[in-house]
């Protein structure tokens, strides 16, 4: 097994208002310029697009659970941050979340399109 130290995501589930799409999309665009600032290395956010229409999810990942305890610190001093849970607030569109915390399994892990499938 590699020894590379390997980074943890963490993957959070959001139930949402399907009718106020535009709110999370708001949202999660505010966090791309909150997240980075505040040490987190952000994946990506993801809106529903066919099937479930209630769920999106977003992905960060950390060098470590640690980092990850620095960042929360740093998030919730952040006047950034504080106005973009306020506005999640105000609006009411996330119903729920979840947190769970990912590590790759190496041998699956960003693998790219080879060509023709079998």
């Amino acid at each position: 097994m590699e020894t590379t130290r390997l980074k943890i995501t963490c993957f959070i589930e959001y139930q949402i208002d399907p009718f106020k799409l535009d709110c999370f999309e708001q949202y999660a665009d505010n966090w791309s310029k909150i997240i980075p600032q505040c040490g987190g290395e952000l994946l990506g956010y993801f809106l529903p697009h066919e099937g479930t229409n209630n769920k999106a999810f977003g992905l960060i990942s950390f060098d470590s659970l640690a980092n990850y305890e620095s960042y929360r610190r740093r998030l919730h001093v952040s006047e950034q941050g504080q106005c973009n849970f306020n506005f999640a607030q105000t609006e009411r569109f996330i119903v729920s979340e979840r947190r769970t915390f990912l590590r790759p399994v190496l041998s699956t892990y960003l693998q790219s399109p080879k060509g023709e499938n079998i």
